[in-house]
């Protein structure tokens, strides 16, 4: 459990239990949640901040191929109405092509993962990583679930260090240069056909 906890540092003592029953251990969520506050696992360690610049960097493997680690994040905008727009951005980080792009006014976890479902099909496959940020789209259980079923690991980037993911936000800056702050988006409404027209 201290291994899982430490690898997964967001993980609450009820993601710690799915994660354990997954590998075959046959505890009941009670005693997980005993042990979580024993182990002092509800705590959060900070270091202080002169120390921050001080931890090390895990070195990512750099792909040899298409297909072997893709990126994601989103992008927000605002529509002409003043309403919010969500931008999911998918980029393959060997070949930089974009997999996916998708604009919503929302988005949850199993939307990701349905994305991504559809990438599957049009890429003949998925990649063995997918590097993300910490949002709560990228941590919630469904796509947790999802990337457990498919056999891809979530990369998930250090707190407060977009460089971790800079193949997304390289891309993400291309499309707010070249497209978002290039036009103005109007959200069409459907015409009925009681409506007048003038």
């Amino acid at each position: 459990m201290r291994e899982l906890a430490a690898s997964r540092v967001h993980a609450g003592y009820r993601q710690l239990y799915v994660y354990l029953r997954r590998e075959g251990w046959r505890v009941n969520h009670k005693r997980i949640y005993r042990l979580y506050i024993e182990e002092g696992l509800a705590l959060r360690r900070r270091r202080p901040k002169r120390r921050r610049s001080a931890a090390r960097r895990v070195e990512q493997p750099r792909p040899t191929g298409p297909n072997e680690i893709w990126a994601m994040d989103f992008m927000h905008d605002t529509l002409a109405d003043g309403n919010a727009l969500r931008v999911l951005t998918v980029v393959d980080t060997y070949t930089r092509e974009c997999v996916a792009l998708e604009a919503r006014r929302s988005f949850s976890g199993a939307d990701v993962a349905y994305l991504l479902d559809q990438a599957k099909e049009k890429r003949e496959g998925l990649p063995k990583r997918i590097r993300v940020d910490n949002g709560t789209e990228f941590t919630s259980r469904a796509l947790d679930a999802w990337a457990y079923w498919q056999g891809v690991e979530l990369v998930f980037s250090r707190p407060g260090k977009p460089v971790d993911n800079a193949f997304a936000e390289s891309f993400n800056a291309t499309v707010r240069r070249e497209c978002l702050s290039a036009h103005l988006f109007v959200v069409n409404r459907p015409v009925f056909s009681g409506d007048s027209h003038s």
